[in-house]
């Protein structure tokens, strides 16, 4: 009995446990569960799409975008007359009837600082139809609002500006949009933060000085790779013997993509006649025999046969390569004229970056000297970086660092030097003199010195052992290389560092480019600071704020 009782109980006990959980509310339908999924193993896409940040960077002719922290951009396009066909235009397929109009440079651009000739509606309709085609195509994101890094050079035109940002703004519903200048982010992918941007871009060549992350001085001329492909056209239009003249006919001889392809292709840059005192210092005694060979080689003698056909009738012709390398000096150098007939838009390359260097402060000049950085498409022309060094050595070397030359300079300076030697050897024999005659007296000053320099040496030396100083190279001229604007402004992006201007999609709706004040009228007591370093990169970091600025852009 007292077994069966207890297994009664013991029965009893678990079916009121039982009971207990059929006595809860079921639903009517079976369902599973839910289960909490932690953030974790969410999908990356989720993760992506919260923190996109697209990169822009519009050039004259190219349109680059990407991802923030990419090392290169996703896609780069340009805008030419095919593509600014609408759909279902199938003229490119069909036989010509008649003489193909011949587009050229004007057609291949997205704008021009001269704004007499542009249609900024047109120029909008261009820019977004180059963003959804880089968007949907090559980045493959949708129309979700996203936050947009624009590269731009400082010295776009206000217009264009508001063009771009309104276009952004509107079509594609930014929030916003973060402002860097080019010169700047091709300092920070080159790793410096100092440098002497020369960018030998399509419209023009702009030499800029940045200091500590900041743009000092900037100078320009014309001679670019639009006069560069002038240039070569007319070369070839001479060579073709069919070719009519263009002021009588509205067609071109050549086409614009051939003849920038024979540019790409064929273009060199004759070496400079100086040679520097430092590279020959460098080289082995053993050499002199390679240079010749090299000298040889660097200057080739033959002739080039190229297929024009886009001529009519497609034809060949020889193009002596001595002919290009004339071509490219008269268009960036023009050795043959004086430099009194240039003027102030037109001076060649290396008088401008030597005139640029020579207007800077003593200490940015000694630290931008020495990081000379090339970009732009022309720079990667066949030795036009070595003769643009060459030809600036060779004026330092000739001149100085003075600003006044000519012929009564240099024969007061001559007599200068002639009155300065005596006097400096009578300065010396009278020190000397001295020195010895000093006798015990000099000796006790040398003791005391000497244990005063002992005592410093040691704090120093403490110093220097807890934080050594590192020496920065300057003073000599140096060529280095950087990754390019777009790869810096993605570094800068992906570090979360504040651009040097930060518009919201709200104040710019409201106030448009009027509602921008200058970068002296902000108030930076309310604003918090953060910088890269020394001088600071950007402004501040507030983007909600009643005051705002364009930066450079709007100083303009």
């Amino acid at each position: 009995m007292s077994s069966g009782t207890s297994t009664t109980l013991d029965h009893r006990s678990v079916a009121t446990i039982r009971s207990g959980i059929s006595q809860a509310p079921a639903s009517s339908t079976p369902h599973t569960p839910p289960r909490t999924v932690t953030t974790s193993y969410g999908s990356p896409s989720t993760i992506r799409a919260e923190e996109d940040f697209v990169l822009v960077e519009i050039g004259s002719r190219y349109v680059r975008a990407g991802f923030v922290g990419d090392s290169l951009p996703k896609a780069c396009l340009s805008c030419g007359p095919e593509q600014q066909r609408r759909a279902g235009d199938f003229r490119a397929w069909q036989e010509p009837v008649s003489s193909p109009s011949r587009k050229w440079a004007a057609d291949h651009e997205i704008w021009r600082y001269d704004l007499r000739d542009i249609d900024l509606g047109l120029f909008q309709d261009k820019l977004d139809r180059l963003l959804r085609d880089a968007f949907t195509r090559f980045l493959l994101i949708d129309s979700r609002p996203r936050r947009v890094g624009l590269v731009l050079d400082s010295a776009v035109p206000l217009p264009l500006l508001s063009a771009v940002l309104d276009t952004l703004f509107t079509n594609f519903q930014t929030p916003t949009i973060s402002l860097m200048s080019t010169p700047t982010m091709v300092a920070m992918g080159a790793g410096v933060r100092s440098a002497l941007v020369v960018n030998i871009g399509w419209n023009e060549t702009v030499v800029t000085s940045v200091y500590e992350y900041r743009e000092v001085k900037s100078s320009r001329t014309v001679r670019g790779g639009r006069s560069l492909n002038d240039a070569l056209y007319k070369l070839l239009h001479a060579l073709i013997p069919t070719a009519e003249d263009d002021d009588e006919s509205e067609d071109r001889a050549v086409t614009f993509e051939e003849c920038e392809d024979i540019m790409c292709r064929l273009m060199w840059c004759r070496p400079s006649a100086f040679k520097s005192s430092q590279r020959q210092s460098a080289q082995l005694d053993t050499v002199e025999e390679q240079d010749e060979i090299e000298g040889e080689s660097s200057q080739p003698s033959g002739i080039a046969e190229v297929p024009l056909r886009s001529a009519k009738p497609p034809l060949t012709i020889h193009i002596p390569f001595n002919k290009l390398a004339d071509v490219c000096d008269d268009s960036f150098f023009d050795p043959s004229a004086a430099r009194s007939t240039f003027d102030d838009h037109e001076i060649p390359l290396h008088l401008l970056a030597y005139k640029h260097l020579l207007q800077l402060p003593l200490d940015v000049r000694a630290v931008c000297m020495s990081r000379i950085i090339f970009t732009g498409g022309c720079s990667n022309i066949l030795g036009v970086k070595e003769r643009i060094m060459d030809e600036i050595t060779s004026i330092v070397e000739r001149r100085g660092w003075e600003p006044v030359f000519g012929k009564g300079v240099e024969t007061l300076r001559s007599s200068h030097r002639s009155h300065r030697t005596p006097s400096l050897q009578r300065s010396s024999i009278s020190s000397v003199g001295t020195s010895e005659s000093g006798g015990d007296d000099s000796d006790g000053l040398r003791s005391e010195s000497g244990t005063i320099d002992s005592q410093e040496d040691q704090v120093e030396a403490k110093i220097t052992r807890n934080r050594p100083i590192r020496h920065q190279f300057q003073g000599h001229l140096r060529a280095i290389h950087s990754l390019g604007a777009w790869t810096g402004a993605s570094l800068t992006c992906h570090l979360k560092i504040p651009a040097l201007a930060t518009v919201d999609r709200e104040l710019w709706q409201q106030q448009g480019a009027n509602g921008a004040s200058r970068p002296s009228d902000i108030d930076v007591k309310n604003q918090q600071r953060q910088s890269v370093g020394a001088g600071g990169l950007i402004r501040g970091s507030g983007s909600h704020q009643a005051n705002w600025t364009l930066g450079v852009w709007g100083a303009l």
